[in-house]
């Protein structure tokens, strides 16, 4: 059985997290040279395609290799992978995110604050990609889809990490009290009682747009398929 799409799998997330950490490092130097509007457009630039790649080359493969279990005809299995997709899509694109900022329209900064989805996790883009990551290993079943999922896994718990590591050496002080406020595990710091929990808060115009986004990704997901496809990769 050829194996090289496993490592080619990883190669890719290697190089896309070592891109975008690796510019989100650079970012305050960067910054002072280009401009906050110009250096988050060249971090699309490079970032945007390097994903859409991996996208690609993950349709194309992702049932690769072994074939460990298949639950898909299972009762119920279809609604639970569909729910924790969703889940995960609210935590990888949380209503706290600047539109204005991501589009550059605005100047971009961080934001440092503890409410929100913040109560619930300090990273919650970590938190929505190892639910996505579980609920689509669940559906496919290969090898193939474990590695993938165990190297996006490491990738983000690096990126907690480095996202520590980055606030710490930029905002001090401040970042320190955000940190003891809140948690990396979700709803451990609302379980200590170092937050209360507000669900009120996400009750913001910003999660429609998620959920609206999530459902025609569900609804193109053949179309998706068909285009990724056409990509002889």
């Amino acid at each position: 059985m050829d194996w090289t799409s496993h490592g080619t799998m990883l190669a890719l997330i290697a190089g896309f997290g070592a891109a975008h950490s690796g510019l989100a490092h650079l970012r305050p130097w960067g910054e002072a040279w280009l401009g906050a509007r110009v250096y988050r457009v060249g971090f699309a630039l490079v970032s945007i395609p390097m994903a859409v790649l991996l996208l690609i080359y993950f349709f194309n493969h992702r049932y690769d290799g072994w074939q460990l279990w298949s639950l898909q005809d299972q009762p119920g299995i279809h609604a639970l992978v569909w729910g924790l997709s969703l889940i995960s899509f609210l935590f990888l694109y949380p209503a706290t995110f600047n539109l204005l900022e991501i589009a550059a329209i605005q100047k971009p900064e961080i934001h440092l604050y503890t409410t929100g989805i913040i109560r619930i996790t300090r990273h919650p883009q970590m938190v929505g990609q190892v639910i996505w990551c579980l609920a689509h290993t669940l559906w496919v079943g290969s090898s193939f889809m474990v590695v993938t999922s165990v190297g996006l896994i490491a990738y983000h718990l690096f990126a907690v990490w480095h996202g520590d590591y980055r606030w710490q050496r930029r905002y001090g002080a401040a970042f320190a009290a955000v940190k003891a406020q809140t948690s990396v595990i979700p709803f451990r710091a609302i379980l200590d009682g170092r937050q209360p929990f507000r669900p009120q808060e996400l009750l913001r115009w910003s999660y429609l747009g998620v959920l609206i986004a999530t459902g025609l990704f569900y609804w193109a997901h053949p179309q998706m398929l068909a285009l990724a496809q056409s990509v002889r990769w």
